[in-house]
């Protein structure tokens, strides 16, 4: 009986050890192991208790603070058809992988009137390469050509529900609204750009652009979680 308990005891810590570890080491988790079998295709009757937009929702305009120190908003974009909002951030490694798709799907969709709007919205408190000094200093060495703004008071990603980095926002102006037309990831390998099959995000842009409903309108966010 006495060996029973010590054995319980001792799987019980081993348990607790773990759990914490696991958290505590997110942003470290190598990414194959994090993404590996994960199912990108993603409903909204997945997750019903979700907060945040969906799709057909109208996404209120925001300011923000650019790194170079000047506030930004979508209305600052009169001619753009619409926005792809992606919320993401300085050191995670999902982030970090897709630093150089966001710089070619801001190339590729700029002139076709969906400009990229990037967002940090991770507490440097929680987080502290998040600050907006190293946001600044990331802009510069990605060589980011689109707005890199800092969601200081953390209300924006809240609104839109926004839950990982890189989390991907397609909106498209209707009557004077931004209405959300896409929710998810910018394509199906968050890991490799070379092994990508299927760029979810520009499938439905360039469905947008042909006047067509988005086919594929929600798919699931790898990244690490947003530090709040």
């Amino acid at each position: 009986m006495k060996t029973t308990r010590i054995f319980v005891n001792l799987a019980v810590a081993f348990i607790a050890i773990a759990a914490f570890s696991s958290c505590k080491n997110e942003q470290k988790q190598p990414m194959e192991e994090v993404a590996i079998n994960y199912p990108l295709i993603a409903t909204s009757a997945e997750n019903p208790e979700a907060v945040g937009y969906k799709i057909g929702d109208e996404a209120t305009d925001f300011k923000l603070k650019d790194v170079n120190g000047k506030m930004v908003s979508l209305s600052d974009y009169p001619d753009a058809k619409g926005f792809i909002v992606i919320f993401t951030c300085n050191t995670c490694p999902f982030a970090v992988a897709s630093e150089q798709r966001m710089v070619d799907l801001d190339k590729e969709f700029k002139p076709k009137g969906y400009p990229v709007i990037a967002i940090n919205p991770n507490n440097p408190k929680l987080q502290p390469d998040d600050t907006y000094e190293l946001m600044q200093q990331k802009a510069k060495e990605a060589g980011f050509s689109f707005p890199y703004l800092y969601d200081e008071s953390q209300s924006i990603y809240a609104k839109y529900g926004a839950t990982k980095t890189p989390h991907v926002y397609l909106l498209q102006k209707e009557d004077g609204k931004n209405i959300v037309k896409y929710i998810g990831a910018i394509d199906d390998n968050v890991r490799n750009a070379a092994e990508v099959k299927d760029r979810f995000l520009a499938n439905a842009v360039y469905e947008l652009l042909a006047g067509k409903e988005v086919s594929v309108k929600e798919t699931k966010a790898i990244g690490c979680s947003v530090k709040q």
